[in-house]
């Protein structure tokens, strides 16, 4: 995908990318590209693949949210995807981006600091722990390829308002909902709406979809990283 298809692309999600918007992106391209070559940050390093992969898939998520102000949190974030991208091309929106590697975290400062980005943090730790003590702050929680559904649920859910929703990307979830039904009932939640999708060129599917939080969730969640590999809740 080149520049040109990317833009005609966006605007097919009702985006708009003026000018400055995609200055920023380029400016993140090139860092990325740069620091890929001392640090393993992605193995997607081509301009027409990070303007697919990364920058257009990011922002896939309006097919199914509407972004503007709100606080939105992105678990397990890597070199910024979808988190970053959501923040250059919605401003307005208060990010935090949560990543347990140090070296990407060290990366998503140098682009924070060279584009100039407000309302945007980084924090170094991992889902489950940062979930603790930061219960029912965040109007959206997303997540891209980080984990299984089942764990994600369990990452993301306490980080959530009431009333507020969880929107992973996902690709194909077929094996990933088997057996979920105990997650919604345990963890106060209910799915609003699924949306299944092909990314333009390579045609890979794509799946979003959106959890509404219903009540507080139980102070026992998320459990611990091993407990949560281990058994379902």
């Amino acid at each position: 995908m080149n520049k040109e298809l990317f833009i005609k692309k966006v605007k097919e999600l009702n985006i708009e990318i003026d000018e400055k918007k995609l200055e920023q992106l380029n400016i993140y391209m090139n860092l990325l590209q740069t620091e890929n070559k001392k640090y393993n940050l992605t193995a997607i390093t081509k301009e027409e693949d990070i303007y697919l992969k990364h920058f257009y898939d990011s922002l896939t998520i309006t097919k199914i949210i509407k972004l503007d102000k709100q606080k939105l949190c992105d678990l397990g974030t890597g070199a910024g995807f979808p988190g970053l991208v959501l923040k250059i091309v919605f401003p307005k929106l208060d990010v935090t981006l949560i990543e347990a590697t140090n070296k990407k975290c060290e990366f998503l400062k140098l682009v924070i600091n060279e584009l100039k980005l407000e309302k945007i943090k980084v924090i170094n730790t991992r889902a489950e722990i940062y979930a603790k003590d930061n219960r029912e702050v965040f109007d959206i929680v997303t997540a891209r390829a980080v984990a299984p559904l089942k764990h994600l649920l369990e990452y993301a859910i306490p980080l959530v308002k009431v009333k507020g929703f969880f929107v992973p990307l996902k690709s194909n979830i077929e094996k990933e909902i088997e057996n979920i039904d105990n997650y919604y009932e345990k963890l106060e939640i209910k799915q609003i709406n699924k949306i299944e999708f092909f990314l333009p060129i390579e045609v890979s599917k794509r799946t979003l979809i959106m959890y509404e939080k219903l009540k507080e969730t139980n102070p026992i969640y998320p459990r611990n990283y091993n407990k949560i590999k281990e058994k379902d809740i």
